[in-house]
């Protein structure tokens, strides 16, 4: 038996030399051929791995698609089935900011009378999600889809449009809040002034083009001391940044009138109170604080002058928003280019009837049976104005708008709903 040694080195000469060459060329195609394997292998991992993180991609995106809050097949006919109108001389209305307190108001107003309506809102945390969640439902309730999305979201709003030929847009969408401008200044710009602009954008070029109806404020008339406030009057000293996100939409909406033709209407709206409110003002506090037991705290202007308001309750708002969209008239673009002129009209909305803030809190006592804490300090620097006080005139010449509520029968209205809403009306003391 040949030894391990004989195995590796044979003893017979001159074949060692051609034994060796061959075993060592045999060695080398094995090591090539094991070589060239792995390198298939290789290659063959690289591919499965790159068709793995491809399908992976693939599917990622499906189910980014198919768990979108928006798209698909069904959601196009929940948008047209809400977009329907029953009416004759109807229109189709896009409202944004739908589950805000006005937006869910108009809404349910144009439904009620037979028009078309689709919401959007982007249900931020501004204050309490779940009270815009509430008014979602109440909206559902009555046949009113609110998508659930950003004004800054142009894909969207293209969808929307694709969906459906609007005949207005009734844009109530904003950041609201004049304090809160303070802390949080870039959602003003993100919201008041970008989501503006992405609307409009979307509006001019739509075809056929919609009419737009869109939500200024009194807060642009700022430091303004002439009374009562007018349109004709100067709004270029604003007293805090939404006030002057505000003016700037005034600015904005005039530019796309004249360059586009878009029918264009802001609403100046006067300190709106109601059922489904907002929790962040002052009559809305005032009254959860006074039934919890808190005190309130009242701000008085220079010279220890009582802060005064132009109250103004949401039905009558309801009616001046639906008034501007009746009478908006058309506008005239096509494809982004303008035909011809299309009215620019901008509308006071108050109540004409200005209410000091003391008087209001007196006003809730008797209403909640609870006697308020009261705190009485002066208005710190935050860009509040002292007093507002609102000149209807032209709104009553255009539109016969013409408010009917006062802050008695509007309040008493509210503290109903809020102690209904919040569970109050089975506690004792409390009808």
């Amino acid at each position: 038996m040949p030894s391990l040694e004989d195995e590796l080195f044979p003893s017979t000469p001159g074949k060692f030399k051609v034994d060796r060459a061959h075993n060592m060329n045999r060695q080398f195609h094995r090591c090539f051929a094991s070589t060239s394997t792995m390198f298939l292998w290789a290659l063959f991992l690289i591919a499965l791995t790159a068709s793995y993180l491809s399908f992976q991609s693939f599917v990622d995106s499906g189910s980014r698609y198919f768990s979108a809050s928006w798209g698909g097949i069904q959601w196009e006919k929940q948008v047209r089935n809400s977009a329907q109108i029953h009416r004759s001389g109807g229109m189709s209305v896009l409202v944004t900011g739908a589950a805000g307190f006005v937006g869910t108001h108009v809404s349910l107003a144009l439904k009620k009378r037979g028009d078309g309506v689709v919401g959007l809102d982007n249900f931020n945390n501004y204050y309490d999600p779940s009270l815009k969640k509430a008014r979602k439902s109440l909206l559902n309730s009555h046949g009113i889809l609110v998508v659930e999305g950003d004004l800054n979201d142009a894909k969207l709003l293209a969808k929307l449009f694709d969906v459906v030929a609007f005949t207005h847009v009734m844009h109530l969408a904003a950041q609201a809040g004049v304090r809160y401008a303070m802390e949080n200044p870039n959602s003003y710009v993100h919201s008041n002034i970008a989501g503006l602009v992405t609307l409009l954008e979307i509006c001019k070029s739509a075809n056929p083009q919609p009419a737009v109806v869109w939500a200024s404020s009194s807060s642009v008339y700022g430091l303004n001391e002439k009374v009562p406030f007018s349109e004709a009057d100067r709004t270029d000293q604003p007293a805090s940044l939404y006030a002057a996100t505000k003016k700037a939409g005034e600015e904005i909406t005039h530019t796309y009138n004249h360059i586009y033709g878009l029918s264009i209407t802001g609403l100046r709206f006067f300190t709106v109170y109601g059922p489904w409110g907002r929790p962040d003002m002052a009559y809305f506090s005032f009254t959860r604080n006074i039934l919890q037991g808190k005190p309130i705290t009242i701000y008085r202007g220079k010279n220890r002058v009582d802060l005064a308001r132009d109250f103004t309750y949401i039905d009558d708002i309801v009616k001046g928003c639906l008034g501007s969209l009746d009478t908006s008239g058309k506008s005239t673009g096509s494809d982004g280019k303008k035909k011809g002129n299309a009215p620019y009209r901008i509308f006071n909305l108050g109540n004409t009837s200005p209410v000091k803030v003391p008087e209001l809190v007196n006003i809730l006592e008797r209403h909640l049976k609870v006697k308020a804490k009261r705190n009485i300090v002066d208005m710190p620097g935050n860009g509040d104005v002292p007093f507002t006080h609102a000149n209807i005139s032209l709104a009553q010449r255009e539109f016969g708008y013409k408010p009917s509520t006062d802050l008695q029968t509007g309040l008493k209205k509210f503290v109903r709903w809020y102690l209904s809403y919040y569970g109050y009306n089975n506690r004792k003391g409390l009808q």
